[in-house]
């Protein structure tokens, strides 16, 4: 007599937030609280007082330092799944932004592995709020734009147009940029962005080592430095940044 096989697994890359744990939604709660194993990546929340012992597995890769390679990744929440569990992919801000959300949905999904998402508050959004940052305010500012900064811009690799993002008028919010800052304001100047125009560096937001660095164009990168900013560490350029509803 064989064996049944098992359950169908399946997978749900949920959305963790800036960092703090009380900033996660109740679906991304739900979730934990249903997984069997859950991989969580360096920027997520620490969940271990959410599940009731549930297995978590890190993942997560640091700026130039210790990583799991992407597609180690997602064989691991493929293989899993097909053992029948409930795998919860638990990435820091949302899945979909700069979080290889994306490619882990479609490795699944390849695989004939049911996948979901639960989105999460991005951190572009919500690491300035938590500096008293609107991206956008009635007068100041109609948009903002979000872009990775990993890329410095010279490098043949880099496809962000920093001189029209220095002419949109708008709130530019930087992911991963703190080691290109000095590259990336010195592009923005060039492309016409007044030297005076406010800058904030919000780092490690949601949690209690939240520290803000404010300046303006011209003195942000060197602000950061003698500040000692690290990542991870979200920057905001535009009249918002001059902001501070706290």
């Amino acid at each position: 007599m064989t064996s049944p096989d098992p359950a169908p697994g399946r997978v749900t890359l949920v959305g963790g937030g800036p960092g703090d744990p009380d900033l996660l939604t109740l679906a991304g709660l739900r979730a934990l609280q249903s997984a069997d194993i859950i991989l969580t990546d360096h920027l997520a929340p620490d969940v271990s007082t959410l599940v009731n012992g549930t297995e978590v597995v890190n993942v997560g890769k640091t700026p130039h330092g210790p990583a799991t390679p992407q597609e180690e990744i997602n064989a691991l929440l493929i293989e899993h799944a097909r053992a029948g569990r409930h795998v919860v992919r638990l990435k820091g801000g949302d899945p979909f932004v700069f979080g290889r959300g994306g490619e882990e949905f479609i490795a699944c999904a390849d695989a004939g592995v049911a996948v979901a998402v639960v989105p999460g508050v991005t951190s572009a959004v919500a690491a300035p709020e938590l500096a008293g940052i609107p991206v956008t305010h009635r007068g100041v500012s109609q948009g903002f734009t979000v872009v990775s900064g990993h890329v410095a811009p010279d490098d043949p690799h880099c496809h962000i147009d920093w001189a029209a993002l220095a002419q949109s008028g708008t709130t530019l919010v930087l992911l991963m940029g703190v080691r290109h800052l000095p590259a990336i304001a010195a592009a923005l100047a060039e492309g016409g962005l007044p030297a005076d125009t406010p800058a904030a560096v919000v780092t490690k937001a949601a949690s209690p080592a939240m520290q803000v660095v404010r300046g303006t164009l011209a003195t942000i990168a060197d602000l950061a430095v003698s500040n000692s900013v690290r990542p991870p560490s979200v920057t905001v350029i535009g009249d918002v940044a001059g902001l501070d509803l706290r």
